[in-house]
């Protein structure tokens, strides 16, 4: 659903704002989370942002219990030993499928077992875990603390800002949790993991959203004006393959694979977003 604020006229209403560069500001004046390495804010590099995408599954959202209890519950309908929920929670980020897979086996050999034998395992598996999750997506999944203050936060100093979407999780839940959540007033569009034939990290999905963003706007819109935040390597890659910026947070599901991927600037908490922004 388009945000009320969005479906207003467009032409004029962009202001590339100053330039920010890394900023060295004394870290009494910043929250505590800020103050590492030097006691420096690291704030993003280049003009401001023009189109702020969001990963949701430990980005906007902690959905780490449901998903953990769904496979779980795939696992015993089809006679396989449960998993410890952060083994779990560690196969999460490249969608529903490679979740269910991941949890059926070796994730380093997913071709192990006979081909037939593996499709029939893996399909009975994958279709009880979307119906189970389909129903119990909302148990226990919360916005992160600090998610939907971020957001009004950036919306009221940005009417006009796009922003949207785009995660690996199939894209009705998707929508259903950013309805149900009150995230969905804040994007333009909501991307799952089935809205494309690729999904992150590969850029189709992100460089879709930068082409969406241009015509909504009616304004000129690059990917270097595009500014990726989640909370993976996955999301890093795919900020790096389309040419984007990235905003990684430590806070979500796969802090060793972000801390992997060296992401250029951080933050500890989504209440950072703006000030990392330059918002």
């Amino acid at each position: 659903m388009l945000h009320p604020i969005l479906s207003a006229k467009w032409a004029g209403t962009f202001d590339a704002g100053p330039i920010f560069r890394f900023a060295e500001i004394p870290a009494r004046h910043w929250p505590r989370a800020w103050a590492s390495k030097g006691g420096t804010l690291n704030i993003m590099p280049g003009a401001l942002p023009r189109l702020l995408v969001f990963d949701l599954d430990g980005t906007l959202i902690d959905s780490s219990l449901d998903l953990c209890n769904s496979v779980n519950a795939a696992l015993e309908y089809v006679g396989k030993p449960l998993l410890p929920n952060p083994l779990i929670a560690s196969f999460i980020g490249n969608g529903a499928a490679m979740l269910v897979r991941r949890a059926l086996g070796d994730p380093h050999d997913l071709d192990s077992l006979h081909p037939t034998e593996c499709d029939d395992l893996f399909r009975r598996t994958f279709d009880f875990f979307l119906t189970f999750y389909r129903a119990h997506k909302l148990d226990n999944t919360r916005c992160y603390p600090g998610v939907l203050e971020s957001l009004t936060q950036i919306r009221a100093r940005n009417p006009h800002l796009p922003m949207a979407v785009l995660t690996n999780k199939p894209v009705i839940p998707s929508r259903e949790i950013c309805r149900d959540l009150g995230l969905e007033p804040f994007f333009f569009q909501n991307y799952g993991g089935n809205s494309f034939d690729t999904k992150k990290p590969d850029p189709e999905g992100l460089l879709a959203l930068i082409a969406e963003a241009r015509d909504l706007t009616q304004t000129p819109l690059t990917p270097e004006q595009t500014v990726l935040i989640g909370d993976s390597d996955i999301d890093a890659l795919t900020a790096q393959r389309c040419g984007t910026r990235f905003l990684g947070c430590t806070f979500g599901l796969a802090p060793a694979a972000l801390a992997a991927a060296q992401p250029e600037l951080t933050v500890d908490h989504a209440s950072e977003w703006p000030a990392a922004l330059g918002f």
